[in-house]
């Protein structure tokens, strides 16, 4: 429970706000009162610093066009030095409305038709459509669960598909969304040697790198000059101080030449001044939203703390796959024995509840579910609470 000064146990009611998650189960056919706990946003109000920037420049009146001062990007360096110990240039930087956009942007600029691109699933699914939807051709390098209940990269396979299908671009999701891995410094550096020594190109999705439970997150392209040298890092103050809405996101690209490729498919897509309340939100959350992410962490550890427990005591069927990062949980739900079928009518028309099936992650991910822990305690009781009800029937 909240012990803080911000109370995230307050329920706020998101119906009727618009909200992808809360006012269109319908319309992707899913039951009106169905309980949400799939899309990754946060059901806490966001800190109060960013609401307070926000309200001061809508009391402006006006909202033209508009483009950041030196202060946006020194509020996006500080914290990039202080969280994770990694030194930004303001000509690395290369803003867009989102990081799944630049995923977009990267393969246009980098690849051509045919081309193969790796991932690793089961990963977050957006990366295989902005392959798919260019026509470019998936390459999986799968990751495997240990017996230990770790997912690893399997490197030898990896570097394997790499020569066979001349890859030349690569996705890296780390913290991976949705298992929960956060890549040790040594894991990185074997990958990084491997993507050196066959020119393969990294576009690094470190959106999450802000929500780490033990250590500190590694930044993929701040390993080594030679790997910030072949690296496109994706980040943004969306997950992290819960303002997806507003669609900022801030790409760091060292490499003049790979800078210019992206910058001209960007401007290809015929976009170029962002959000202007989104530019507002991110200056201000990352100049004042320390404090409110601190209390937000601590929170969400006493909410994977409760979920650990509740499996253990009321659903032993359903195992946890331990997070190292994000606040999404990955739950092995194959112990039921349930098809993919069967698995969908007991958690959305038995339990009532909407999380993300395994399966949109990749063949890999069936007999999985991904749960969006960020949300009050009373909520995650709830849905847990029809979770166990639901297998009573079984």
């Amino acid at each position: 429970m909240s012990k803080g000064k911000i109370n995230f146990d307050e329920q706020i009611e998101r119906r009727n706000t618009n909200s992808l998650k809360y006012d269109f189960a319908v319309h992707r056919g899913k039951p009106e009162d169905i309980l949400p706990l799939w899309v990754a946003d946060m059901d806490f109000k966001v800190a109060q610093p960013i609401l307070d920037a926000i309200i001061k420049r809508t009391e402006h009146g006006i909202f033209g066009y508009s483009e950041v001062q030196e202060e946006y990007f020194e509020a996006v360096k500080n914290w990039m030095k202080k969280r994770h110990d990694w030194t930004v240039e303001r000509r690395w930087l290369v803003k867009t409305p989102g990081v799944v956009f630049a995923l977009a942007m990267a393969v246009k600029a980098f690849t051509k038709p045919g081309d193969g691109v790796m991932i690793q699933q089961p990963v977050y699914y957006p990366f295989s459509e902005v392959i798919e939807d260019n026509d470019r051709k998936i390459v999986d390098n799968t990751l495997v669960l240990g017996a230990d209940g770790v997912y690893r990269m399997d490197l030898e396979d990896f570097e394997k598909k790499a020569i066979e299908n001349q890859v030349k671009l690569y996705f890296l999701c780390n913290p991976h969304n949705p298992v929960g891995r956060v890549f040790h410094r040594e894991e990185l550096e074997q990958l990084g040697e491997i993507c050196l020594r066959h020119h393969i190109l990294v576009v690094s999705d470190e959106i999450h790198q802000d929500f780490v439970y033990n250590g500190k997150h590694q930044v993929f392209a701040n390993l080594s000059e030679e790997l910030s040298n072949i690296t496109i890092t994706c980040t943004a103050p969306s997950k992290t101080f819960n303002v997806a809405g507003l669609q900022v996101s801030n790409i760091f690209i060292p490499n003049g030449e790979l800078r210019g490729k992206f910058k001209k498919q960007v401007a290809a897509a015929g976009y170029s001044q962002l959000n202007t309340l989104g530019l507002t939100a991110c200056e201000a959350a990352y100049r004042y939203g320390e404090a409110w992410h601190d209390e937000l962490m601590e929170y969400l550890k006493g909410n994977l703390a409760y979920v650990r427990e509740y499996l253990k005591e009321n659903l032993p069927g359903i195992k946890l796959i331990e997070p190292e990062g994000t606040y999404l949980i990955w739950l092995d739900f194959r112990e039921l024995l349930l098809t993919e079928e069967e698995r969908e009518n007991l958690i959305v028309k038995k339990a009532g509840l909407w999380l993300d099936s395994g399966a949109i992650f990749g063949a890999a991910g069936e007999g999985f579910e991904r749960i969006n822990i960020a949300c009050p305690r009373a909520t995650l009781t709830l849905a847990l609470d029809k979770l166990k009800n639901a297998l009573k029937s079984l």
